[in-house]
C-alpha cells in the first residue's frame, strides 16, 4: 500500500504554490485557477515522492493571490509595454462597446481592472433576448466570429449561455445574457466579490482619467 503524505498550509509552501501557479498561467497559458493550483501542487510536491502527496483545498492559495502574482510577472517581463497595451485594449473595447451599444455592453475582467498580460483578451457582457439580433449585426459588419453555446448547472438548474469570439487587434469574447440579467451581479472567481461591470461611458471616463495624454494623441491622429 502506498503512503499518502498530507501537505498542510504554511506561508512558505503557500508562496511556492502561488509562484508556480502564476507561472503556469503566465508562461504556459493555463486558463483556470483551479487547474493552475492542482498542477502547481503536483509539480512541487509530486517530484521525488514514491507515495502520493495530497494538498487540501483549504491549504491552496486563493485566486486573488495568484492573480496578483500574475500581474507582477507581467509587469516584470513586459514593463512599459503593458501600459501601452492596456490603453490600446481599452480603446478597442470602447469601439466594440459603442458598436453594440443597443445591447447594453459591459466590460469586465483584466482590461477593466488593468491587471493584463500579453495574452489577455477583452471580455464584454452583452444583454439581449434574441441571439439572432446580434448575429445579424455581426454579419452586417462582415466580422468573422465563432459561436460557442455552453450549458451550465447552476444550483440544480441548467442554464444556456452563448459566447462569441472575435479576432480584432486583440482577441475578444462577447458573453450573451438575458436583458433582465443586467440587474444580477455575479461574483468574480478571483476574489469572490461581485463582478465589476464597466459601461461605455465609464470606460471613456477611465480613458480620460488614466490615459489622458495617450487618449488626446489618439483623437488627434
Amino acid at each position: 500500500m502506498r503512503n499518502t503524505r498530507y501537505v498542510k498550509g504554511n506561508p512558505r509552501i503557500r508562496q511556492l504554490l502561488v509562484r508556480e501557479a502564476a507561472r503556469l498561467m503566465y508562461e504556459e497559458h493555463v486558463k483556470q485557477y483551479h487547474d493552475a493550483k492542482r498542477m502547481a501542487a503536483k509539480r512541487i510536491f509530486g517530484q521525488g515522492n514514491k507515495g502520493n502527496t495530497y494538498v487540501r483545498s483549504q491549504d491552496l492559495p486563493s485566486n486573488g493571490e495568484i492573480n496578483d502574482e500574475v500581474a507582477k510577472l507581467a509587469n516584470f517581463h513586459e514593463g512599459d509595454n503593458i501600459s501601452k497595451q492596456l490603453f490600446l485594449m481599452r480603446v478597442t473595447a470602447l469601439d466594440i462597446m459603442q458598436t453594440f451599444e443597443s445591447f447594453n455592453p459591459r466590460l469586465i475582467g483584466s482590461v477593466s481592472t488593468g491587471n493584463i498580460k500579453k495574452s489577455s483578451d477583452i471580455d464584454i457582457h452583452l444583454f439581449l433576448d434574441h441571439i439572432e439580433h446580434l448575429e445579424m449585426q455581426l454579419d452586417a459588419l462582415s466580422w468573422d466570429y465563432e459561436r460557442n453555446d455552453v450549458t451550465i448547472n447552476r444550483a440544480g438548474r441548467y442554464v444556456d449561455y452563448t459566447h462569441f469570439y472575435l479576432e480584432r487587434q486583440f482577441p475578444i469574447e462577447l458573453s450573451v445574457y438575458q436583458t433582465s440579467d443586467i440587474k444580477i451581479r455575479t461574483r468574480s472567481s478571483t476574489d469572490g466579490k461581485p463582478i465589476k461591470r464597466i459601461s461605455s461611458d465609464k470606460l471613456l471616463q477611465m480613458l480620460l482619467d488614466e490615459h489622458g495624454e495617450e487618449w488626446s494623441g489618439y483623437l488627434q491622429s
